[in-house]
């Protein structure tokens, strides 16, 4: 079962992506893949209230955001945008919906600054409008 403080932590997370996603998509490059599975298990409980859902995006994004499949491996684009706005990629990044931590792949990152990963899902707007994009990164 979850704790509030780490349901907090990934839901704080998912607020900075869902920035992150705004500010790509309005410059014209992809939506953000969801790399992290314990995020994204937060993102999946979030969109079963709707209403809630779309508060939570439009509160981050601007606007309301839904949750796509779009399945992929490799560099993940927007780790420098977060940066820019908030830091390093905290540890909650790196994580598995089950709690246990890809050490590789954290070290990986704390070494280089790359996160190279799998991800199965992305936001985009729920209008339809500036749907994620193939091409540019």
């Amino acid at each position: 079962m979850r704790t509030a403080t780490k349901s907090t932590v990934e839901l704080d997370e998912l607020g900075k992506f869902f920035t992150v996603t705004a500010r790509r998509l309005e410059a014209g490059h992809t939506a953000p893949e969801m790399f992290s599975t314990a995020i994204d298990a937060v993102w999946h409980e979030l969109a079963d209230a709707p209403q809630a859902h779309a508060a939570f995006t439009t509160e981050h994004a601007g606007r309301e955001l839904t949750h796509v499949e779009t399945a992929g491996r490799g560099p993940i684009a927007w780790v420098t945008a977060y940066e820019e706005m908030y830091g390093p990629l905290p540890e909650i990044w790196f994580t598995h919906a089950d709690g246990t931590i890809n050490e590789r792949s954290l070290a990986f990152y704390r070494k280089t600054g790359t996160v190279v990963a799998e991800w199965d899902c992305s936001p985009t707007p729920s209008d339809g409008d500036m749907a994620p994009k193939a091409a540019t990164r």
